[in-house]
């Protein structure tokens, strides 16, 4: 079997979940079946990259993305199935899909109709990555949902898709990349190069400056955190300037109020984050939509409890009072969750044996239940389903 893997993100381009998803499970797959990338930016071994069409240098983003995504179905040939991810490659495994008669099976990492906030990016590029989004969902053979709280998601979303069409496959983890423990040397250490010390509670997160990541909640009920708890705020990546001031001033407000809180802005490699989900007391993760969070599972498995927003996939993923806590989340009562957030961050890093606990359960449940090998076998399972019903 030959797979036209379609992807905006690909190493050493990779800046969220879909990305750190579709690097991993290439890997697992190409032990299982030939897998030919698609992905877009700098040029790379390993895959093809397609540019966006020169002439729209000055355009919208969506248009210059959906020039790349023309260029990529064209290269799709001589393949079984086209598999794409996000919008940002979903039109492309449409056409590919039409133009050679291939299944389509798209793997849905979010859906557009539930991150309005993207308007703020995109401007009139939002309704076009929802139309394409659209387009893409409902003319898959079939779409793979992160988790199941993303499939009631498409489902209801675009009710004219049929329900069989959408099989629920997890987002992964490796374990052997992800695991407790210091960095390797001193002098490579980014708790030391930012002076937080070792043997004080520390909260942290890590997540892309965006609405989706609830990251103005987190500033709000920081201020509520012990005072004597650190906070390591990993947050880059801004969709818009304007968000990024908003932060800017919320973090500098914060400063005023209480000692210890560091901002990292640069996009860290693996081994530094890993370092800090390690050293965390807790790490929080305040999402107001998150069809499962990459980065949950990956402080579980660097031994570390989790505060979560019930929203989304995330209960897949943390078990309340087991390997974490869960804060109950409603867009109209956003203080009433800034103050729930404090409190289960302040009960856990609070009472370090439990917080021991609810990490070394974490990681037990990553390593049992959420493992690549596994989650490439499914997949290939969705296409040998859609393939067969095609009667290729």
């Amino acid at each position: 079997m030959r797979v036209a893997m379609m992807t905006r993100e690909y190493p050493p381009e990779v800046y969220g979940g879909a990305g750190v998803h579709v690097t991993e499970l290439v890997s697992h797959l190409r032990s299982l079946c030939d897998v030919d990338v698609h992905c877009m930016g700098a040029p790379r071994e390993g895959a093809s990259v397609h540019d966006p069409d020169p002439a729209l240098a000055d355009a919208n983003s969506a248009l210059r993305i959906m020039s790349a995504e023309l260029r990529m179905a064209h290269a799709a040939s001589d393949v079984d199935v086209a598999h794409s991810h996000t919008w940002y490659a979903g039109f492309a495994g449409h056409l590919a899909s039409a133009f050679y008669d291939i299944p389509h099976v798209l793997t849905a990492h979010s859906l557009e109709p539930r991150r309005p906030w993207k308007a703020e990016q995109l401007g009139g590029g939002y309704r076009i990555s929802s139309w394409s989004e659209r387009n893409a969902v409902e003319n898959a053979d079939a779409v793979i949902a992160v988790s199941e709280g993303m499939r009631r998601d498409v489902l209801d979303a675009y009710p004219a898709v049929d329900h069989d069409r959408v099989h629920v496959v997890h987002n992964g983890i490796d374990t052997g990349v992800w695991h407790p423990g210091p960095a390797s040397t001193p002098a490579d250490s980014v708790l030391a190069r930012l002076g937080v010390d070792p043997a004080q509670p520390m909260v942290a997160f890590v997540g892309r400056i965006t609405r989706q990541k609830g990251v103005a909640h987190l500033l709000a009920a920081a201020k509520q955190f012990h005072p004597d708890f650190a906070l390591v705020l990993c947050a880059g990546a801004p969709d818009t300037p304007a968000i990024e001031a908003e932060v800017a001033a919320a973090v500098a407000e914060l400063s005023t109020q209480r000692s210890n809180v560091h901002w990292v802005r640069e996009m860290l490699p693996t081994a530094g984050i890993r370092e800090i989900l390690s050293a965390a007391t807790v790490f929080v993760s305040p999402s107001v939509y998150e069809p499962l969070g990459i980065v949950n599972l990956e402080a579980m498995a660097c031994e570390t409890a989790v505060v979560a927003s019930d929203v989304g996939g995330i209960p897949e993923v943390v078990a309340d009072g087991k390997t974490g806590k869960l804060v109950h989340y409603n867009s109209y009562e956003p203080r009433a969750f800034e103050e729930h957030l404090a409190e289960a961050v302040n009960e856990v890093a609070s009472d370090p044996a439990m917080a021991a606990a609810m990490g070394k359960a974490g990681r037990l449940r990553a390593i049992a239940e959420f493992s690549w090998p596994q989650i490439a076998r499914q997949t290939l399972s969705v296409y040998a389903d859609v393939i067969a019903k095609r009667g290729r």
